[in-house]
């Protein structure tokens, strides 16, 4: 058993990975299926009772391909879905008078009976209309986090695809900040909903969110008594002896209320970029990356150095991700900076303030804001990796900057593609119910568009199947020593284990297990 606990770390340990480009190929095999699934939601009737099964091969399966057997050409997969997608595309678009499956969920009503889509949107209740685009982003992501963490443990996942040692750039290292950046993206929604949210005081909210907080401090130390007392393999330099990703995911919320204050008087990406430079400038010049690399474990400190170390980084993503959540969850790009200046103006104006965060989306400003910041973020991580390689262990500024453009880079192609499939139109007209014909109503008009099933199901349970597929991937890896299984072997391993998620995801879609 020891013999096979040291051949495992060494396995999993070491790696330089691949290259940024390689990582986006193999992550568009992503869009491509949402592609395919949106062509075939938006041109061909539904599935019936093999709806699960339809969603699960057209949505999974191509992403489990991408990160195995065509890991070494995911543009040929892509390719393989996106010429059924044309030809698909040959078809007259259907009638939207049915709705598909993954249209006729728990849509919300007006008073009046008419579904939401049918009423003009006369807004007046603080809520964000949804985003389907970020919810199947989310939801791929998590599909590429759980299957990856099994994966990983057998040869038929490519080496140059798992996280590196110190420097160098793969899929499971982006894998890991993504899924920090999506909990930042995710944390605007209660800032948005109420901006006065950032001036309430500090100690109350730091209560409130701490004990959210204690359960996946819990599961963070219960995964370090598992892992010693089961002497399961670990790769110790990922986050050290002790710490673990759950112990800095819940860390996140935490700090970032402590610089609730700072978020309101500055743009929310700049104080991002800000965080990530003062980290480098602490690695950099601080001693910080020497220690990190030279020290001994000599204390229960120095054991954890890369955990504490790369902290910061994380914050900076996590902010990051929160900048970008004020982009494209309210109606506009500006309305979180509009909802600033208004709070910080106080009273002195006088008139009701007429920033609804219930508005239709103004798409187009959106992706051209998305665009933007994209270009940016290609371009500084571009500029940095010129004298400073990218490390998910010191969680660095390339670090940083190559999370921020990868993810805001697909929530673009998300977006766009919702944009192409299910098209939209805003209208303004007056009201009926005013005299003075001077107020206007938005209406929203066009296909009823939402996330397919099962990526809104994997969504709704998102951390309950994360730890799910952690506690799968223990017991595999104690049963089965999957570093000797052969590549076929380890793909029937890899889809019934990607199956049973699916499929507990799919039962469990009806109620949220465990509300954050």
């Amino acid at each position: 058993m020891d013999d096979y606990k040291a051949s495992k770390e060494a396995f999993v340990s070491g790696m330089t990975g691949s290259t940024v480009f390689h990582v986006n190929l193999i992550s568009g095999v992503a869009l491509s299926s949402i592609a395919l699934h949106s062509a075939l939601r938006s041109r061909v009737q539904a599935f019936g009772s093999a709806y699960f099964l339809a969603e699960f091969v057209t949505l999974v399966m191509p992403l489990l391909l991408s990160m195995t057997l065509f890991a070494e050409a995911p543009g040929a997969l892509s390719l393989l879905l996106l010429v059924p997608m044309l030809v698909l595309l040959l078809l007259p678009p259907l009638e939207r008078g049915t709705p598909l499956p993954a249209e006729s969920r728990d849509e919300p009503t007006s008073p009046n009976g008419r579904s939401r889509a049918e009423t003009p949107l006369i807004h007046s209740s603080q809520s964000l209309n949804p985003l389907p685009a970020l919810t199947t982003y989310r939801a791929h992501m998590m599909l590429m986090t759980i299957l990856c963490i099994l994966a990983v443990d057998f040869p038929v996942f490519p080496r140059i695809l798992a996280k590196c040692e110190t420097y160098g750039v793969s899929l499971m290292d982006i894998g890991v900040g993504s899924f920090v950046f999506s909990q930042g993206v995710v944390s605007a929604i209660p800032i948005i909903k109420e901006i006065s949210y950032l001036q309430a005081p500090i100690l109350p909210k730091l209560k409130t969110i701490s004990r959210k907080m204690i359960p996946i401090i819990v599961l963070g130390i219960v995964r370090v008594v598992l892992v010693k007392g089961t002497e399961y393999p670990e790769h110790v330099t990922e986050y050290g002896v002790h710490w673990n990703f759950f112990l800095t995911l819940a860390l996140l919320p935490i700090i970032e209320v402590l610089l609730h204050p700072v978020i309101l008087r500055i743009p929310v990406a700049l104080l991002g970029l800000w965080i990530g430079v003062l980290h480098q400038f602490a690695l950099s010049s601080g001693g910080m990356k020497d220690f990190l690399l030279n020290a001994s474990r000599s204390n229960v400190v120095f054991a954890n150095k890369e955990g504490l170390i790369s902290l910061l980084g994380y914050v900076s993503i996590h902010v990051l991700g929160l900048s970008l959540g004020t982009v494209i969850l309210p109606p506009s790009p500006s309305f979180f900076r509009k909802q600033q200046h208004q709070l910080l103006d106080g009273p002195s104006s006088h008139r009701p303030s007429k920033l609804d965060p219930s508005a239709p989306r103004q798409n187009a400003k959106i992706v051209i804001e998305l665009f933007s910041y994209s270009v940016v973020w290609w371009m500084l991580l571009a500029f940095v990796r010129l004298g400073l390689e990218v490390s998910r262990r010191m969680a660095n500024i390339s670090y940083v900057l190559w999370v921020a453009a990868y993810n805001t880079s697909f929530i673009l192609g998300y977006i766009l593609l919702d944009m192409v499939f299910f098209p939209t139109r805003t209208l303004k007209i007056r009201d009926p119910t005013d005299p003075s014909g001077k107020r206007l109503l938005i209406e929203e008009k066009g296909p009823k568009n939402s996330a397919p099933a099962l990526l809104e199901a994997i969504n709704k349970n998102a951390f309950i199947l994360f730890l799910l597929s952690n506690v799968a991937t223990g017991l595999i890896n104690l049963n089965i020593q999957t570093m000797f299984v052969g590549d076929m072997k380890a793909i029937c391993v890899l889809c019934a284990y990607s199956m049973g998620m699916c499929g507990y995801a799919w039962l469990c879609r009806r109620k949220r297990l465990w509300k954050m």
